[in-house]
């Protein structure tokens, strides 16, 4: 075959425009996707890409542009799925109560008859075994029962999954963000594979190794605008962040080097079988690390609720909590960005028990500038932001109140690099001035900005370790035998 000739389209945005009141989500963005590749698309949050993912899968109709389907001009989600179109969201999208099998039977309409029930969980644990073997998904379950790095799995396992005809291009926005690095790097394999046999795959994500192992071709939007489109051998980590428009930052943080000689400010036991107590002081940042779903938490929700309740506000709540699951456990998706940054300081900012509105939008602007919360106006819906910004103001939610101790449950899930690294210096600011974070994180890069980590294993601590031991080694060798590696 002439590799001058272009394979063909499986699905194209061309001039698309999409703006929501003054904001242009989109302002003229093109995205081609052909045959047997697999599209890498970045930026920072509120770049576009979700706004041109849902206009791709039909969700979305433009406002000026065209979309076309194997080369056909259409729009319309029932389109879009004729034509082979899955997309795996970012804010999972399954029906929690309803079992796997009933998911997929929502998914595929082809999905019927008698006996679908068992062809649905055939064929949701068939994938599974495909993507990610030795999964262990009880798939009869209902999805409610599933933590959310299952509920993800399941997921993408239906996305790929083939009733009549196997999916010609599948959508996956931020599809890691749940998942530790042995489940990532099967799913990453995976992609290959399915590229390799003539699907294709749109990859967004926030990790810039996965774009830049998996990609064939890397796609930078920022704006609302593609500002880059290129081959993804043209690229490094460096190179790519530059056309985000970011600069990359090699030097890390230095971890607390101070001696702890005091009292830790929490020290609890948290598995009797455990030789290891939890202890945190004053100014450390703890990592919780280790194989996802093993206790990190649940761990996080027992300390919590034991501090501080689960329906009693208290004037100074001892700790804060910030949620890595904002769908289900973080906005609340009615309120305001104004209201949902300010729910757990209402007391700081109340006068006679009644809210000071002066005071808590001083507050809430405050933290939209330090944390940088991309919106015109505080009193815009949650939903009007994007995922990462919708992450921000949980995060804000939680520096704004005066907890001493903050625990944050992978709160970095669909965040952008340059946002990341912003977040970052505030957490090393906040726990230069004593405040305590205790992190539960999915990404080993973030475990080693950590001064002490304690390793998971089967719901118990494995193991901890503290300073230069906080190494990708150690804590894989800890995750899967329960010690130190030499």
């Amino acid at each position: 075959m002439n590799e001058s000739v272009p394979k063909p389209e499986v699905a194209a945005a061309r001039g698309v425009k999409v703006a929501f009141g003054a904001v242009k989500a989109l302002d003229g963005a093109d995205l081609i996707i052909r045959q047997s590749e697999c599209v890498g698309l970045v930026g920072h949050n509120g770049a576009g890409k979700s706004t041109i993912v849902n206009v791709i899968n039909g969700g979305l109709s433009p406002h000026e542009g065209t979309i076309s389907y194997g080369g056909v001009e259409a729009q319309g989600i029932s389109t879009a799925r004729a034509h082979g179109i899955r997309c795996v969201f970012q804010e999972l999208s399954l029906c929690p109560n309803l079992t796997v099998a009933e998911n997929a039977r929502v998914m595929h309409s082809d999905l019927k008859g008698s006996g679908w029930r068992r062809r649905g969980l055939e064929l949701v644990t068939q994938k599974l075994d495909d993507i990610f073997p030795g999964h262990a998904i009880d798939c009869e379950s209902v999805v409610e029962d599933l933590s959310i790095a299952e509920r993800q799995m399941v997921e993408i396992a239906i996305s790929f999954a083939a009733v009549a005809e196997a999916p010609k291009l599948v959508i996956l926005d931020e599809p890691t963000s749940s998942l530790d690095a042995g489940l990532a790097a099967q799913l990453m394999a995976y992609v290959r594979r399915f590229v390799g046999s003539g699907g294709s795959v749109l990859l967004i994500s926030h990790i810039l190794g996965e774009i830049l192992s998996t990609s064939d071709r890397i796609v930078v939007m920022k704006d609302g605008k593609v500002v880059a489109d290129r081959p993804a051998s043209e690229f490094d980590t460096r190179r790519l962040v530059e056309a985000m428009g970011s600069v990359v930052r090699h030097q890390g943080w230095e971890r607390a080097a101070k001696a702890h000689s005091g009292q830790p400010v929490l020290s609890v036991q948290l598995h009797p079988r455990s030789s290891h107590r939890l202890q945190a002081f004053g100014g450390e940042i703890v990592g919780l690390a280790g194989l996802g779903g093993h206790g990190q938490t649940e761990a996080l929700l027992e300390i919590y609720l034991s501090a501080n309740g689960n329906w009693w506000p208290t004037k100074e709540p001892k700790m804060a909590f910030v949620a890595g699951d904002r769908a289900l456990n973080g906005a609340f998706p009615l309120w305001s960005i104004l209201k949902n940054l300010s729910i757990s300081s209402l007391k700081g900012l109340s006068k006679r028990k009644l809210i000071d509105p002066v005071r808590e939008q001083e507050v809430s602007e405050r933290w939209k500038k330090r944390i940088e919360i991309r919106t015109p106006d505080m009193h815009n819906p949650i939903l009007s932001l994007s995922g990462g910004n919708q992450q921000k103001v949980l995060f804000a939610r939680a520096l704004a109140t005066t907890s001493k101790i903050v625990l944050m449950d992978d709160p970095m899930r669909g965040v952008d690099i340059g946002t990341k690294q912003e977040v970052y210096e505030i957490l090393r600011s906040e726990a230069s001035a004593g405040r305590t974070f205790i992190w539960y994180s999915t990404e080993m890069d973030e475990i080693r900005l950590c001064d002490r980590v304690y390793v998971f294993r089967d719901g118990a601590i494995a193991d901890e370790l503290v300073g230069a031991d906080i190494t990708e080694a150690n804590v894989l060798a800890a995750s899967f035998a329960g010690g130190a590696a030499a």
